[in-house]
């Protein structure tokens, strides 16, 4: 079997897959296959099952609640240590039980009642945890299971018995999640590492298949510098769930850390290839066999970190041939480049020097003005939903203030992507549902079906947004539909959810929009941070500031390439992106390739003063 199409190589579905992660990573959609977590899926149906099959088998509808609370805690268990997920999970036990209570007995005095007890309790569970580190998906679901509550109106012995429910499913999976059924900790950071290695080897094999033709980002196009975007983008979200593992925690991933330091290094050496690719460095056969040697690496490489049986010994093979070409090329570049992979790959078959570690900060939290904005934005859009689906006479309001609270982020990039998933994931999942729901009555057939999709939804709730949607959309159709029993569920969720992500957009574009810099700026920034990082090449600067460097000009080219698809594109009709701008974009490139090409040759043995 060619190596390429191996389990876990370069072909084949996943790189199918990558090939898509990249066209969307541009419009700030994520697909991230590589996060797809059976285990979590198994264990969330689990979870959901057992109160489910209680409720239905006997009778008592009233104890409901503790299927949704089992779901959202199953939901709410980030990545991250032991310690901060226990954290996490049981404020969302306590503080989930005193939300529902509040919003179904609130909600018992009218819909006036309601509206306000749902925009409060979003307001406080959106702003209070602000100097909780990592707590997005906590306040998140919180907001969730206010505006869930507020539309179940009870009277106060009726909301006790809901909140006691939730209280029981929302505990009962927090026992199966830190204690019965307890699932390796580091296994998200094992995940990331072979998305990172997984795009290095996608990166080195699109650069062996070039050969002697023309490299595709010699002229600026639309999807430009894709591998790198993809390669930075993984690099950095490795970072940031690498951060959540400090203190006592810290010792544990330290593995990791130096596989993150290979891949950096690697990607730099990639860098310097692509560039010469691009502008026709040396000689076309050197090239080309560096990108083949690197490829088959790569691939060995990316496959030692999964854990495939035996490829650390064949990745120790393929770095000794790194070495030995590395004594028969000519140019200094391509030389470097070699030396450089080999070295940073050696520790991964348990040889060589590991590099030192630098220290990796989490991102800081948001300050108080920061918290209060956006809590002040979602209970307003939540208000201004409430108000809609009054006037208008929705049967099931609680689920477009549900879209709002999960759609609508801090800027209008993301609440933008989000919306158009969310409608998307929505309208595919309702229609899927009610097709289903014509052709299928007996319970027997939903209770399985339910809880094969709660595992689907758990398992694919990191890998893109809008499948998790879809199963979501169906799952609590059908749930619902086991629960409390209905038309026009399955067209109420469609409905609903368009209006909840549509309000979502409005408030982020009227309430403080944060849009950030223009295109223009953006590209002057690019411009700026790679001119930097090539003079820190050449005045031989310290290498964990040329690295900070680097990645500086690596995120601020990303930044304007991503700007020219925001809002589905109008960015780049606003400012009618022209010739001028198209090379600009190009020139940050440029400007990395030939920072990354010095500095590998210099490590090859050549004269830094004569780089062009």
């Amino acid at each position: 079997m060619a190596e390429a199409d191996r389990p876990g190589g370069a072909g084949g579905l996943n790189a199918a897959l990558r090939r898509a992660a990249r066209w969307l990573e541009l419009r700030s959609f994520g697909l991230t296959p590589e996060h797809f977590t059976l285990s979590e899926g198994l264990r969330a149906a689990f979870a959901v099952a057992v109160p489910l099959l209680l409720v239905l088998l006997t009778g008592q509808h009233q104890f409901g609640w503790s299927v949704y609370a089992a779901f959202w805690l199953c939901l709410c268990d980030v990545a991250g240590p032991d310690g901060l997920r226990r954290r996490l999970l049981l404020i969302f036990v306590l503080v989930g039980t005193v939300i529902a209570f509040a919003g179904a007995w609130a909600a018992s005095f009218g819909w006036a009642a309601a509206m306000i007890a749902g925009t409060l309790l979003v307001f406080l569970a959106i702003a209070l945890p602000y100097r909780l580190a990592h707590s997005a998906m906590l306040a998140t679901l919180l907001a969730v299971v206010a505006v869930v509550a507020v539309g179940y109106p009870e009277p106060v012995d009726k909301a006790a018995i809901l909140a006691f429910a939730f209280f029981a499913g929302s505990l009962w999976a927090y026992l199966l999640i830190v204690v019965f059924w307890r699932i390796d900790p580091l296994l998200p950071l094992k995940q990331d590492t072979v998305a990172l290695y997984a795009r290095l080897a996608d990166m080195a094999f699109d650069l062996a298949a070039t050969g002697n033709e023309p490299h595709r980002d010699a002229r600026w196009h639309p999807e430009h510098a894709a591998h790198r975007r993809s390669v930075r983008i993984a690099i950095e979200r490795l970072r940031l769930l690498l951060a959540r593992y400090d203190g006592p925690a810290e010792a544990s991933v330290a593995p990791t850390r130096r596989l993150l330091k290979a891949g950096e290094a690697t990607f730099n050496a990639l860098i310097a290839l692509e560039h010469g690719f691009i502008t026709g460095h040396g000689a076309a056969d050197e090239r080309i066999a560096v990108a083949k040697l690197l490829r088959n690496t790569l691939i060995a490489a990316q496959m030692t970190v999964a854990g495939v049986p035996d490829m650390q010994v064949l990745l120790a093979r393929r770095l000794k041939r790194l070495g030995r070409a590395r004594a028969t090329i000519d140019d200094p570049m391509l030389a470097g480049i070699l030396e450089a992979v080999r070295l940073s790959l050696l520790p991964l078959t348990g040889q060589g020097q590991a590099r030192p570690l630098s220290t990796l900060s989490p991102p800081p939290l948001p300050g108080f003005s920061v918290a209060l904005r956006q809590g002040i934005r979602q209970a307003a859009c939540v208000l201004f939903v409430y108000s809609i689906a009054r006037l208008f006479g929705l049967g099931y309001p609680y689920w477009a203030a549900m879209a709002t609270v999960v759609v609508l982020q801090g800027n209008a990039r993301i609440t933008w992507t989000r919306s158009i998933e969310r409608v998307l994931g929505s309208l595919t999942g309702g229609f899927v549902a009610l097709a289903l729901l014509e052709l299928i009555d007996a319970r027997a057939i939903l209770v399985p079906i339910a809880v094969l999709l709660t595992g689907w939804t758990i398992a694919l709730r990191t890998v893109n947004y809008t499948v998790f949607v879809v199963t979501l959309t169906m799952l609590f159709i059908f749930v619902t539909e086991l629960l409390t029993p209905g038309a026009g569920i399955a067209s109420a969720r469609i409905l609903d959810n368009t209006l909840g992500s549509l309000a979502a957009v409005l408030a982020v574009l009227l309430l403080w929009p944060e849009r950030g810099p223009g295109l223009p700026a953006l590209i002057d920034k690019g411009l700026a941070s790679n001119g930097a990082y090539l003079e820190a090449v050449r005045q031989n600067v310290e290498p964990e500031s040329l690295e900070e460097t680097r990645r500086a000009a690596g995120l601020a080219s990303i930044a304007a390439e991503v700007a020219l698809h925001d809002l589905g594109g109008l960015t780049r009709r606003w400012y009618r992106l022209d010739q001028r701008h198209s090379e600009a974009l190009r020139s940050l490139r440029l400007l990395a390739g030939e920072a990354a090409s010095a500095w590998h040759k210099r490590l090859g043995g050549g004269d830094l003063s004569r780089d062009g």
